[in-house]
């Protein structure tokens, strides 16, 4: 991680600590988020296996406020290709199936009075093909804010430099940070869309 320039080494062979730097600080911040959002964009893609992700952020129109599915219902997986959904409050169930029928699942709700199943198809080979793309599109977009992230970092780092509030070797060495942390979150977003698009790939 992003260490404060300037410690002594005297201090830093004794394995005192060395604080983040606060622009350091900040852009993995910034980076974790990014990440988040890839994670949650990630959770919405189907798989061939049934999964809560798939519904539970629908947002559900109850009582005047669009609510997330995931706070109104009991969301369960009893098999491999059904979910099943209970409200815990029954009038809300038509609104729940209109919710599901205007998303982007693709999937028709069997509602029955008390509950709503929804059956998954099997994923045809191009229907996979096509979600392995969107994974592979939303990992791009990610590394494109990641490497922004760091783009507005090292301008910081610059104006800092400028400034006289940092020396021209902090600068560097700051840099240099900036971009291990790069890095270090593609390699995480490599990672992330090669497990979902192994996931997505199973039969």
């Amino acid at each position: 991680v992003c260490q404060s320039v300037g410690m002594p080494d005297k201090l830093k062979h004794k394995g005192v600590h060395m604080p983040s730097h606060p622009i350091c600080n900040d852009a993995e911040q910034k980076m974790q988020k990014a990440m988040e959002v890839m994670t949650g964009e990630f959770r919405g893609i189907r798989t061939g296996r049934a999964s809560p992700a798939l519904v539970d952020n629908i947002k559900v129109e109850y009582y005047g406020s669009p609510t997330p599915l995931k706070q109104i219902a009991n969301i369960s997986v009893p098999e491999p290709r059904m979910i099943i959904i209970k409200p815990y409050d029954l009038s809300s169930l038509g609104a729940i199936e209109k919710a599901i029928m205007t998303s982007d699942t693709g999937i028709n709700p069997n509602n029955d009075g008390k509950l709503i199943r929804l059956n998954l198809p099997p994923l045809s080979e191009d229907r996979r093909k096509q979600l392995s793309k969107v994974a592979r599109d939303t990992a791009e977009k990610i590394k494109v804010a990641v490497r922004n992230i760091r783009r507005d970092g090292i301008k910081l780092v610059e104006d800092e430099e400028k400034k006289k509030t940092i020396t021209e070797d902090a600068k560097f060495k700051l840099k240099d940070e900036l971009q291990k942390l790069t890095e270090k979150y593609e390699k995480q977003i490599d990672d992330n869309v090669s497990k979902k698009t192994t996931e997505i790939m199973e039969i």
